[in-house]
C-alpha cells in the first residue's frame, strides 16, 4: 500500500481555449503554454515528494484538465460525479479507468457514483475537517447534494449546502488553508457568515491554495499580495503560474485530485 500522498491529474487538451465559460468573456488562450504551465503545476508537487497518477488524456474533451470536477475522494470512498455541463460527461470514462488502475495497483477505494438527475462538480466540494461544504449552484444540484451526503456521512462527514452564484464552483470562490481557516477574495464570495472562520484576501486569485503538508500551500503566482498574506501567518508558500487555465476560470485545486495516505 502506497505512503506517500499521491495527484492525479490530466494533461491539457489541445482545444483547451474552447473549454466552458460562464463568468467570464473569452479571451485567447495558448494551448502550448498552457502545456507547459500544467508541467510546471505537476513538478511542483512531485518535488514536495507526491506521487503523480496521470489519467489517459481526453483531447476531444476541452475542460478535461479539470480532473477535479470528475472525481471526489471523501476517505476510503472515490466518488464518480455527475457533471453539470453536459459537454463534460465523457470525461468520467478514462475517470474511472484511472480510479480502477489505483485499485488494481493496491489503494483501497470504495468506488461510488452520482447518478442522475443528480448533478455535482467536485469543484464544488470543499472538505474541512470533518465538514463538507457544498457549493449549490449551475452546477451541482439539491438532488447531487443529498446523494453526497448519504454517501459521506456514514464516514463521520457532515455536508453543508452554500450559495454559489458569483463564481463558476465554490472553490472558484473559497478554498481553505491547513488550519482550516476559509478564504476567499470577498467580492465573488456569495456569503462569508457561512464559514465559522473566514480571511477576506486582496486578490482574485489568491482565493484558490492547496495544502502540500508540512505547513505548505500552493497558490497561483497571480496574486503576490495574498502570498505575503499567507506567509506572514507561518505558512510556506508555493506559487505556479496558472494564467491559461485562470482565463477559463479554472485555479490550482481544479488541475488536480489529491490522496493523502
Amino acid at each position: 500500500m502506497p505512503t506517500v500522498p499521491l495527484i492525479v491529474v490530466r494533461p491539457p487538451s489541445p482545444r483547451l481555449a474552447e473549454g466552458e465559460l460562464t463568468h467570464l468573456d473569452r479571451v485567447p488562450v495558448d494551448p502550448a503554454l498552457a502545456r507547459t504551465q500544467w508541467e510546471g503545476y505537476v513538478a511542483a508537487f512531485a518535488a514536495r515528494g507526491w506521487d503523480v497518477v496521470e489519467l489517459e488524456p481526453a483531447p476531444e474533451h476541452p475542460d478535461g484538465v479539470f480532473v477535479e470536477d470528475a472525481l471526489v475522494v471523501v476517505d476510503r470512498l472515490a466518488i464518480l460525479t455527475s457533471p453539470g455541463a453536459a459537454s463534460r460527461r465523457g470525461e468520467l470514462v478514462t475517470a474511472r479507468a484511472g480510479v480502477d488502475r489505483l485499485v488494481a495497483s493496491g489503494f483501497a477505494l470504495e468506488v461510488v457514483a452520482i447518478e442522475p438527475p443528480g448533478t455535482l462538480d467536485g469543484g464544488d466540494v470543499l472538505k474541512v475537517g470533518d465538514v463538507i461544504y457544498v457549493g449549490r449552484g449551475d452546477r451541482t444540484n439539491d438532488e447531487g447534494v443529498r446523494q453526497l451526503a448519504a454517501l459521506v456521512e456514514p464516514y463521520g462527514r457532515r455536508v453543508v449546502p452554500v450559495p454559489v452564484a458569483k463564481v463558476l464552483h465554490l472553490k472558484s470562490g473559497v478554498t481553505a488553508l491547513p488550519d482550516g481557516t476559509v478564504v476567499g477574495y470577498a467580492p465573488l464570495v456569495d456569503d462569508p457568515a457561512a464559514y465559522p472562520t473566514f480571511l477576506g484576501v486582496p486578490e482574485e486569485h489568491g482565493t484558490a491554495v492547496v495544502d502540500l503538508g508540512d505547513g505548505a500551500v500552493l497558490m497561483s503566482a497571480d496574486a503576490p499580495r495574498t502570498a505575503e498574506l499567507y506567509a506572514a501567518r507561518g505558512l510556506e508558500v508555493v506559487t505556479v503560474p496558472i494564467t491559461e487555465f485562470e482565463r477559463l476560470e479554472g485555479c490550482v485545486t481544479c488541475l488536480s485530485v489529491r490522496i493523502r495516505r
